[in-house]
């Protein structure tokens, strides 16, 4: 959506106000939004759950015949339609073929993750071999790191965010100490700045360069799970390899949901689960990347068979032909019921593309920062009134759909309020709301809803 080109979301909002003659905080302006939305035919792909159907909701509070506000597509993404007929095809097939079933039909089990690598690729921005779809995401961390991590005397540390996803955190521990060495040394942990939530772009390079003859790997996230900050993964990757560095990125919060561009931008290895803005269900099959660059260069440390080449696989004559880049890195054929959730979700991306969709979720996401700071900004927070206080940063291009927010209230009574009156985000310790409107599926009015809801639950908890 881009209705003024070159117009903050802030002044979008205004003008549209002003166009209908109402205040930019009216329900005709999130009206108007969706009504010239062009991807707002997506949702229809997808079953919103009813606010009656939420174990937390009060009904004597909320109409429960309406669907919920539905906000934590960061967490776990709402499940498209298709799924429910794609798994039920292939449990047919299970029922009528059998075993022939490995060969046969529209996914023949045999290789039928292949089929999906070229969308998957296109979602990150590589190649179609460039790109493995196996296990789930700190698995494919730890097999990556096998072949990338590899220290000396010297060169022994792997940079990460201080506040990195706990799995990240202890994959890398782990790591270090498999190699022999000690993670309060090796571990190169940056912080933000005293006073500030975000990491600088700028701290996070200078790091590297000060440190980098020492550092082994870095890896970072590519969106903070507890921020909501898309770090800079092409100046990251330049300033890392520069100083001889292997950069690799963890995209389970990015993937979905920010444009992604590993090849070009030159990242070393990169992996990501697919059940948060990817839409395949909890638990659902990840995703691992290594340039083409390392195609013949990066071996995997640990071999499985559906490493070997497809040609002759089921020869088992156990020698070896190892497929080059990271599909040399699969260990066991994929299961398909996990594969047929992942793409009823990546032929809905197909209808829209990451460009569009990006477009829409930065007006949606800055819509709904503008009225957060319209009633619960400085001047709430001036006046004495519930405030809240946004922890992601205000640039759309430091951001994906996602804002933390932190509230002068106590957070976990706010969060339960809000649940009673059908709105779905999540809480993370020690004190952030995670409020992810994502552009596949959400609305303006989702977010409007969100808005009065939180105006109601800010006063249920004072």
């Amino acid at each position: 959506m881009d209705l003024f080109p070159g117009s903050t979301a802030a002044e979008t909002v205004r003008k549209v106000a002003a166009s209908l003659g109402c205040s930019p905080t009216s329900a005709q302006v999130a009206d108007f939004f969706d009504k010239h939305d062009e991807l707002h035919h997506l949702r229809e792909q997808f079953l919103v759950p009813k606010i009656a159907d939420l174990p937390p909701s009060d009904l004597s509070l909320v109409d429960g015949s309406k669907e919920c506000s539905y906000l934590a597509g960061n967490s776990l993404g709402l499940l498209p339609k298709c799924t429910k007929t794609y798994l039920n095809q292939e449990l047919d097939k299970w029922a009528t073929h059998g075993v022939h079933g490995h060969m046969h039909g529209a996914r023949p089990w045999a290789w039928t993750e292949d089929l999906l690598e070229e969308q998957m690729g296109q979602m990150v921005g590589a190649k179609q071999e460039e790109v493995a779809l196996m296990n789930g995401l700190t698995v494919n961390l730890h097999l990556l790191m096998l072949s990338f991590y590899n220290p000396t005397a010297v060169r022994h540390k792997i940079l990460l965010e201080a506040k990195a996803f706990p799995s990240d955190h202890y994959a890398v521990e782990s790591q270090i100490r498999l190699r022999g060495f000690n993670p309060e040394k090796s571990m190169l942990l940056i912080s933000p700045r005293p006073g500030e939530v975000t990491l600088r772009t700028e701290d996070i390079l200078d790091v590297i360069k000060k440190e980098g003859e020492s550092i082994a790997v870095v890896m970072f996230s590519g969106v903070q799970y507890y921020t909501g900050q898309l770090f800079n993964m092409e100046a990251i990757t330049k300033a890392g390899q520069k100083m001889g560095c292997f950069v690799g990125f963890d995209c389970a919060h990015a993937v979905g949901n920010a444009e992604l561009k590993l090849h070009d931008w030159g990242v070393d290895f990169a992996c990501w689960c697919s059940y948060k803005y990817m839409n395949s269900g909890c638990g659902g099959l990840a995703g691992a990347f290594i340039h083409e660059k390392h195609k013949h260069t990066v071996k995997p440390a640990l071999l499985g068979w559906w490493g070997h080449d497809l040609k002759s696989r089921f020869q088992m004559d156990n020698v070896m032909e190892l497929r080059p880049g990271v599909s040399g890195f699969r260990l066991s054929n994929q299961p398909v019921l996990l594969v047929c959730p992942l793409q009823a979700s990546l032929e809905i991306f197909q209808m829209a593309g990451m460009a569009k969709l990006r477009k829409k979720s930065q007006l949606l996401t800055g819509y709904l920062e503008f009225l957060i700071q319209h009633y619960y900004g400085e001047s709430a927070a001036r006046e004495g009134r519930p405030h809240v206080q946004i922890l992601t940063p205000s640039d759309p291009e430091q951001r994906g759909c996602q804002l933390s927010l932190s509230f002068s209230l106590p957070i976990k009574k706010v969060f339960k309020e809000l649940e009673k009156r059908g709105v779905v985000c999540d809480m993370r310790e020690p004190n952030v709301l995670r409020v992810a409107p994502a552009p596949l599926y959400n609305t303006f009015k989702d977010v409007y809803f969100f808005i009065e809801a939180l105006g109601a639950s800010l006063t249920a908890s004072e």
